[in-house]
């Protein structure tokens, strides 16, 4: 037996119960993993909700790291006592221990602490793909990053830095500006009090960005595509505030031939290759400082619905953290 926050009714954070949980016996190829440090999402709040509908009863998360307990036949790359790190597509991380496919871990260098690989590995992969696959980011690209004080937005304003480019973060509050500043945004907008699209334009001569990358989802959906240049970009990969409604593919072919993509991370990572080469370059630039991976709370896991609330009401900065 393990314990691990169970969830048996979609809802609001009250519906997050601790509770004792059995694993299964490992299978051929999987290992267990003792948890050290859990990641906290938006996917969760998604999978909580009944947003992304899964099978109930269930456990929840989708990032972890942790150190191989136990292996099960057949296993050759991993051996007991690494350290070792995960995203996954199915939820099951908030717990003390888990099973999973020895092909979907990845090693840490010692240079990664198990808190940093915890909170990065969904949000860094995902900065990853955005960054160097979605849209290939280049010296010189203005480009608009929302809820840029998140875990994610965070990973994505210092890295399209690096990369060169001039990054318009937009926040919710003065504390996340200055906190975005810190962190090398060349342009800061506090949203609502400043209007994101005619900043966006006053800062771009006019011209607008080549891509947007949006994490909101339905309230800044359509600025964020008026923000655009002629065949610029629109990502987006996330639903805060909701999910896009349905709109007529007309609104891209009037703002200028708009080019529109919804990805999802485990689609860049699906083989082997794509998720160790993806997590070598995520790896690099965190252990070069290039990357500062920012822990802004932890909590007892057994306490994840405190964690729920606070990343909900817009409490939060940089990435949080579940400690077993």
């Amino acid at each position: 037996m393990t314990r691990g926050v169970l969830v048996r009714a979609h809802g609001g954070p009250e519906v997050l119960e601790w509770a004792e949980v059995e694993l299964p016996r490992l299978k051929r190829n999987e290992v267990r993993i003792r948890h050290t440090a859990v990641g906290v999402n938006f996917i969760d709040v998604y999978d909580r909700s009944g947003l992304y509908p899964m099978a109930l009863p269930s456990l929840l998360g989708r990032e972890a790291a942790g150190v191989v307990d136990e292996l099960g036949a057949g296993v050759k790359s991993l051996a007991v006592g690494d350290r070792v790190a995960y995203t996954s597509t199915t939820p099951g991380s908030y717990a003390e221990a888990r099973n999973m496919p020895a092909d979907r871990l990845v090693r840490l260098p010692d240079a990664i602490k198990d808190e940093q690989a915890a909170a990065m590995m969904l949000k860094g992969l995902t900065a990853h793909y955005l960054l160097r696959r979605t849209y290939k980011v280049k010296k010189g690209d203005p480009i608009v990053v929302h809820a840029a004080a998140g875990g994610v937005g965070l990973i994505l304003v210092q890295w399209a830095r690096h990369l060169g480019a001039e990054v318009i973060a937009v926040v919710s509050s003065d504390e996340k500006a200055a906190l975005v500043r810190r962190y090398g945004a060349h342009h800061v907008l506090v949203t609502p009090r400043e209007d994101l699209v005619s900043r966006v334009r006053e800062i771009t001569g006019g011209k607008g960005v080549p891509v947007v990358y949006d994490s909101v989802g339905k309230d800044t959906f359509f600025a964020s595509l008026d923000c655009l240049r002629r065949l610029g970009m629109m990502v987006t990969y996330g639903n805060a505030s909701g999910p896009v409604e349905p709109f007529s593919a007309l609104e891209l072919s009037k703002r200028g031939s708009l080019f529109l993509t919804r990805p999802t991370l485990f689609h860049y990572i699906a083989t082997k290759g794509e998720l160790n080469r993806a997590a070598r370059e995520l790896f690099e630039v965190v252990a070069s400082g290039v990357v500062e991976i920012v822990v802004g709370q932890r909590y007892p896991l057994a306490d994840a619905a405190r964690a729920h609330a606070d990343l909900e009401g817009r409490r939060t900065t940089g990435s949080s953290v579940l400690v077993p």
